[in-house]
């Protein structure tokens, strides 16, 4: 028998602990795989305590396990939830310890746009049920509002033309959040800014604004999902400044459109949403102060002619004072035998009870001084009594009368004069801002209204040489000197180094000024 001769099968097949041969078949999966794409179905999904993200990814006939460590879920475009279809990009790997081979998901993204439509049908049920999209939640956006805050990228047409029309229409004060609309972290970008601005203090430093506009302009469904994420939506409806979405183009809808307070087609549109026309309010202001005057005007004149009309059904003054003046004399006529008849009654009652005797005078006279006597011997008494009440009351009197009764009387008239200085310091002081006020809002105003404005837009004023405004061509040429005004100065010209332009029909927005303006 040869020695090399072995009769016994296998036994020169080498030997593997589970260790080597578990190593050797994770280099082996790692090696021949590598960087792989996979597709599927998103089953169960687990995010653990230590932040690492586990899920699985299914079709008809298998189950691939799948993990993200933490440091990789961040980097990650979408979460995935239950029942999506994904592909997912990662490396393959084994684990000895389980004897399973898993993939390291390292980007995911949504199969296919119908795939996205499904997930987003299914965010937007969810979150219908819980009432966010209820109209009952919605707020009135404010008439005019003093600031806007804008959320959106700093770059691009989009705020460029959202500030262009709040200036044309009515220019007030926007702040800008500048953040990412579209790719990684764009979302949670917004959903910060949103509610950044809510966590602003009226009248601080940086001041609340009364309105948000979320603006982004046109594209894909991909380019607009960071719109459609929850953490926006849930923002949006946490918001307490009523809030303008505008994202997209006219039929472009996104899951911020049905929380958002109010829906614009367009930025442009968000814009014009915010705030009213400066012209259409001025002449509507004055309508209204002319049909004020006209109303005033109207009711004076009518109750000016009511007060004519009963004017004349009352009667006239002498007509009033017939009557009383036909009392007045039968009054005087009855008058003497009146007096006459007062004066038999009086005698004839004065017959009756006697004579003036002397024994009558007498005892008149008699019972006269014994009330004399007896109202002198009370009299003493009397006069003591009051002389010393009078004496009390001097003493009580003089008693507050002390140097410090009147200090402490003259602190309390200091403090009370201290009181209304400070009251009528107050008053005037309020009264000042208040003229200040009115006469900051009438010079603006007045700029408003001024020619200056105009000339500074490149027009100018033509006066001849007396500073009468000439307003043709004709009263040009007869004038011997032209003054023209511009709006750095002013300039003469003889009218014969001037040479005439082509006429031109101005512009129906040109607001018509005083003189004539070239």
């Amino acid at each position: 028998m040869d020695l090399i001769d072995d009769d016994s099968p296998g036994r020169n097949v080498p030997e593997f602990s589970v260790s080597d041969i578990a190593g050797r078949v994770k280099r082996l999966v790692e090696r021949e795989l590598g960087h792989v794409r996979v597709r599927g179905e998103v089953g169960r999904v687990v995010l653990a305590r230590s932040g690492h993200l586990y899920f699985d990814l299914k079709d008809d006939r298998n189950v691939l396990s799948c993990m993200t460590w933490k440091g990789q879920v961040a980097g990650l475009d979408m979460r995935p939830e239950e029942g999506m279809e994904v592909v997912a990009e990662g490396t393959m790997t084994a684990s000895g310890f389980q004897s399973k081979f898993a993939l390291n998901v390292t980007r995911l993204r949504v199969a296919g746009e119908g795939a996205l439509m499904a997930m987003l049908e299914k965010r937007k049920a969810a979150l219908a049920a819980e009432g966010l999209f209820d109209a009952s939640r919605k707020r009135r956006l404010p008439y005019l509002p003093d600031i806007i805050g804008v959320v959106t990228s700093p770059q691009g047409a989009v705020i460029r033309d959202i500030l262009h029309r709040l200036r044309d229409r009515f220019p007030r004060k926007v702040l800008v959040w500048p953040v990412l609309v579209q790719g990684q972290g764009s979302a949670e970008q917004v959903a910060r800014a949103i509610a950044g601005f809510n966590a602003l203090s009226p009248g601080g430093r940086l001041p609340r604004p009364d309105v948000l506009i979320v603006a982004r302009g046109g594209g894909s469904i991909e380019d607009l999902w960071g719109f459609n994420e929850e953490i926006v939506a849930r923002a949006a409806a946490a918001s307490h400044i009523p809030l303008i979405s505008a994202v997209g183009h006219e039929t472009d809808t996104t899951l911020i459109d049905f929380v958002s307070d109010q829906r614009a087609p367009t930025p442009t549109a968000a814009a014009e949403m915010a705030v009213p026309v400066r012209r259409d309010l001025l002449a509507w202001t004055a309508e209204q102060e002319a049909r004020l005057t006209a109303a005033v005007t109207s009711r004076l004149t009518q109750r000016s002619q009511r007060l004519t009309d009963v004017a004349r059904a009352l009667p006239s003054a002498e007509r009033l004072f017939e009557s009383p003046r036909q009392r007045l004399d039968r009054a005087e006529a009855d008058l003497p035998r009146a007096l006459m008849s007062g004066i038999r009654v009086r005698r004839l009652e004065l017959t009756e009870k006697g004579a003036l005797r002397p024994a009558l005078l007498r005892q008149l006279i008699s019972r006269a001084g014994e009330r004399i006597e007896a109202r002198t011997s009370r009299l003493a008494p009397a006069l003591e009594r009051r002389l010393m009440q009078a004496r009390d009351r001097l003493a009580r009197e003089s008693g507050r009368l002390t140097p410090h009764a009147l200090r402490a009387n003259l602190t309390r008239e200091a403090d009370r004069l201290t009181a209304l200085d400070t009251r009528l310091s107050q008053g005037i002081t309020r009264r000042m801002t208040q003229v200040q006020d009115q006469l900051a809002a009438r010079s603006r105003l007045l700029e408003t209204l001024s020619h200056r404005g105009t000339l500074e837009r490149g027009y100018a004023l033509v006066r001849g040489a007396d500073e009468e405004v000439l307003t043709t061509a004709r009263a040009a040429k007869a004038a011997p000197v032209l003054n023209i005004e511009f709006a750095d100065g002013t300039m003469k010209v003889a009218p014969g180094t001037a040479r005439p332009a082509s006429r031109k029909k101005p512009a129906k927005d040109t607001p018509p000024e005083q003189g004539s303006l070239l």
